[in-house]
């Protein structure tokens, strides 16, 4: 394949990303419970999946973000109760999060809201073309996060 092939194919492919990544950000945004962000929702989802703790910068890091951004999302989840944020016993420089009983229960509200829009594009789309498409968009995330 030529060289300019395959840039017309890598343009066409991120626009493709990009596109898709906004208007799924602001159709999942318009159905999540009032006052909860989709940066909410994913620190919710990503604590209750792996049901442990997690210090600010470990989320930085997971999400992508600044630890300046993550401080912002913790502190807001915090003062709507959702997570427990404490000390390291050891480190009092450190500090860990976990999920609490009401961010547990802000969790499955929200996926109660988003799941039926996910699952209508999924079958839409067909669930086995959408099955066949996750190994190349899971192999693309971990070549882009191998920088």
């Amino acid at each position: 394949m030529s060289a300019e092939k395959a840039d017309d194919i890598a343009v066409a492919l991120f626009g493709e990303l990009f596109m898709a990544d906004q208007l799924a950000r602001n159709r999942i945004s318009k159905v999540l419970p009032k006052g909860m962000e989709l940066s909410h929702f994913s620190v919710l989802n990503h604590l209750a999946r792996i049901n442990d703790e997690r210090t600010p910068a470990q989320l930085a890091k997971s999400f992508h973000v600044t630890r300046g951004a993550m401080t912002n999302t913790l502190t807001k989840l915090e003062w709507a109760g959702h997570v427990h944020i404490r000390p390291d016993w050891e480190d009092a420089r450190q500090k860990f999060v976990a999920i609490s009983p009401s961010g547990r229960s802000a969790r499955e509200s929200a996926l109660a809201s988003v799941v039926p829009l996910i699952a209508e594009v999924v079958q839409a789309i067909g669930a086995d073309r959408v099955r066949a498409l996750l190994p190349v968009l899971r192999e693309l995330r971990i070549k882009l996060e191998d920088g």
